[in-house]
C-alpha cells in the first residue's frame, strides 16, 4: 500500500465512482471499508494524513461508556459494548481487555457503583469481557499500588477493551486498499460539484504534495469530516445550518511510575461533569479527559492551561504522587464532533449518538458517534448512500471482517506486536540490514525499521505522519520525539527521494507541531 499505487488506481477509473468518500478519520475509513467489501466503488480523499484530527486523539478506549448509563442511553451502551466485541473479534493485535477500577472513599460508592457496573456487565451480553465485582480495600490496592489510601474503602472492577487507535485506523485503511478501495491522504476537497438539478455529483479537489487540481465524479459524496463537516456542508450549500457543537477534550501522559501494575483507575465523577481515567498505554500513564466548549476545529487543537490544570488536580486526588507539570511527558487535545442539540449548555451532555444527514443539495454526512461503534456507522451510512445513489442492495459483511494485520498471538512479537501479521516483515528487513533494527531513541521501543515499513507500505509521507501516527513518539514522550526528527527524517529523504531542501523543511514542520505536545513552562 503506497501512494503512487493510490494514485495509479485513481486515474484508471474513468467513470463515476460510486462513492467519494471526503475524510480519512475512522468513520470516513469505516465506510470506505464497509462499501469496497459490499463491492461499491470507492474513493477517499483526505486533506492532511489519515487521523491526524480526532481519530488519533482519543482516550484509547474501545469502550460502551459507563456514563452513558447514568444519562440513560441504554441503547448507544448495548451498542457500543457489542462493537467492542466484535472489535476484540476482528483486530485481537490491536484491542486487548483491560481491567478498571473505581476507588470507593465514601460509604455508599461500593454499593452504588457496583449495581451500575453489574448492569453494564450484563448489557454486553455474549460480548463481554469480564465479570465486575466488589473489591475489598487490600484487592484494590493489589491492582493499584500507587493509589491513596487515605479514606480508601475498598472499589469496584469492570472490565472493558483499550487499543492504540491510530494504528487501528491504518491497518483500516490498508483492509479497504486490499478490498479494492482507493484511499489518498493529503488531498484536500476544495469544492463540489452539481449536476443540473442541483444535487452534488463530485468534488474537486488539489494534491497537497504536487499543487495538481483534479475533478473526480460520484453517484453520492459522502461528508465525513468530523468536527469540520460544517465546512464542507456550506462548500455545497452557504446557507446551512450549522450541525456541530465542537468540545475538547485533553491527556496529559506520564511515566509507567504513576501507575504501575496493569489495571486503570475510572472516577466517576469529576468537578467539571465528566469521566477521568487514568490508563497504562504503552508502557506511560495516560490521564484525560476534559470537555471544553470551543468556537471552531481546528486540526491542531492546542491544550488551555484550565484543562492542565484540572487533570493534575484530579488526578492527585488519587495518586500517592501527585503528577506535576514538570512530570509530564505530553499532552495532546482532540476535537469531538458533537452534533447540536438546542440550547443544550454543557457539551458533556451532547449525546455521542451518530447522525446521518442528508441536505437538499444531496450531500450526505455522518457525523457524531464514537471510535467504537465506528464500523456500525459505517454500516448504516452504506445502507442509506446506497440507496441514495439507487445502487443494487448488497449485504454488510463487516461483522466478521478480520482487519488488516489479525494475528490471534501477536504478542510473541513483542514490541512489533502491533503490527500483527505484517511484523514478521518487519523482522526481516532488520535481518536484512542490522542497523535498521537500531532505536531510534533510549527512551522509546522503536525502531528504525518501522519508518522503512511506514514509508513502503503505510502512506507515511511526512516525519509527523511517523513519529505521531505510524510510531506513537510523540503522544507518548514529546522531547524524545523532538529527539528522534533528524534520524526519521534521514531514513524518509532515502525512502521517497527528498532533497536537503524538503528534508529541512519538514524538520521545521515537526517541531512547529511537536511545541503543541509540550507544556509551556511557567
Amino acid at each position: 500500500m503506497n501512494r503512487p499505487e493510490m494514485w495509479r488506481r485513481a486515474r484508471a477509473h474513468k467513470k463515476p465512482w460510486d462513492m467519494i468518500v471526503v475524510g480519512g478519520g475512522a468513520t470516513g475509513v469505516g465506510v470506505a471499508i464497509d462499501a469496497a467489501t459490499r463491492g461499491y466503488e470507492v474513493l477517499l480523499l483526505e486533506q492532511s494524513d489519515f487521523g491526524k484530527g480526532t481519530s488519533s486523539r482519543s482516550t484509547k478506549l474501545a469502550h460502551g461508556g459507563v456514563r452513558y448509563l447514568e444519562q440513560g442511553n441504554i441503547g448507544l451502551v448495548m451498542e457500543a459494548l457489542k462493537e467492542r466485541g466484535l472489535l476484540l473479534q476482528n483486530a485481537p493485535h490491536l484491542v486487548r481487555d483491560l481491567a478498571f477500577v473505581v476507588p470507593n472513599y465514601d460509604w455508599w460508592e461500593a454499593p452504588f457503583y457496583g449495581l451500575g457496573l453489574k448492569l453494564y456487565q450484563v448489557l454486553a451480553g455474549k460480548y463481554g469481557f469480564g465479570k465486575s465485582r466488589l473489591l475489598s480495600r487490600e484487592e484494590t490496592l493489589q491492582h493499584l499500588p500507587t493509589l491513596k489510601t487515605d479514606g480508601l474503602r475498598g472499589g469496584a472492577v469492570y472490565y472493558d477493551g483499550q487499543f492504540d487507535d491510530a494504528r487501528l485506523l491504518i491497518h483500516m485503511v490498508y483492509t479497504a486498499f486490499e478490498q479494492g478501495a482507493t484511499l489518498l491522504n493529503y488531498v484536500e476537497v476544495t469544492g463540489l460539484t452539481k449536476d443540473a438539478q442541483g444535487f452534488v455529483d463530485g468534488v474537486i479537489a488539489r494534491d497537497a504534495e504536487t499543487g495538481d487540481e483534479f475533478r473526480a465524479s460520484a453517484k453520492v459524496v459522502i461528508n465525513a469530516t468530523g468536527a469540520f463537516s460544517d465546512n464542507l456542508r456550506r462548500a455545497a450549500e452557504p446557507s446551512v445550518a450549522p450541525m456541530i457543537a465542537p468540545s475538547q477534550g485533553i491527556h496529559l501522559v506520564f511515566g509507567p511510575e504513576f501507575l504501575q501494575g496493569d489495571s486503570a483507575i475510572m472516577v466517576p465523577h469529576t468537578s467539571d461533569g465528566r469521566v477521568l481515567f487514568a490508563i497504562p498505554w504503552h508502557g506511560h500513564t495516560l490521564v484525560g479527559t476534559t470537555d471544553t466548549a470551543i468556537p471552531a476545529a481546528t486540526l491542531e487543537p492546542i491544550p488551555t492551561e484550565q484543562e492542565v490544570e484540572f487533570i493534575l488536580s484530579t488526578a492527585s486526588q488519587y495518586l500517592v504522587k501527585p503528577p506535576t507539570r514538570d512530570d509530564v511527558l505530553s499532552t495532546f487535545a482532540g476535537v469531538r464532533p458533537l452534533v447540536k442539540a438546542g440550547a443544550t449548555a454543557s457539551t458533556a451532555a451532547l449525546s455521542r449518538d451518530h447522525v446521518i444527514h442528508i441536505d437538499p443539495s444531496g450531500l450526505m454526512t455522518i457525523t457524531g458517534g464514537k471510535w467504537t461503534t465506528y464500523r456500525h456507522m459505517a454500516e448504516d451510512c452504506v445502507d442509506q448512500a446506497a440507496t441514495l445513489a439507487q445502487l443494487p442492495d448488497k449485504p454488510c459483511v463487516t461483522s466478521h471482517l478480520n482487519i488488516h494485520g489479525f494475528h490471534s498471538s501477536a504478542k510473541k512479537f513483542g514490541a512489533l506486536s502491533v503490527y500483527g501479521s505484517d511484523a514478521p516483515e518487519i523482522r526481516k528487513l532488520i535481518e536484512s540490514d542490522a542497523k535498521l533494527g537500531e532505536a531510534l531513541h533510549p527512551a522509546l521501543p522503536y525502531v528504525k525499521a518501522e519508518v522503512v515499513w511506514a514509508a513502503r507500505h503505510e502512506m507515511a509521507r511526512t516525519v509527523e505522519d511517523i513519529l505521531a501516527r505510524r510510531t506513537r513518539a510523540l503522544f507518548l514522550n514529546a522531547r524524545a520525539a523532538l529527539a528522534m526528527a533528524p534520524v526519521v527524517a534521514d531514513l524518509m529523504t532515502a525512502e521517497l527521494a527528498w532533497n536537503e531542501a524538503h528534508k529541512t523543511e519538514q524538520l521545521s514542520q515537526f517541531n512547529l507541531v511537536a511545541r503543541n505536545y509540550l507544556l509551556p513552562a511557567q
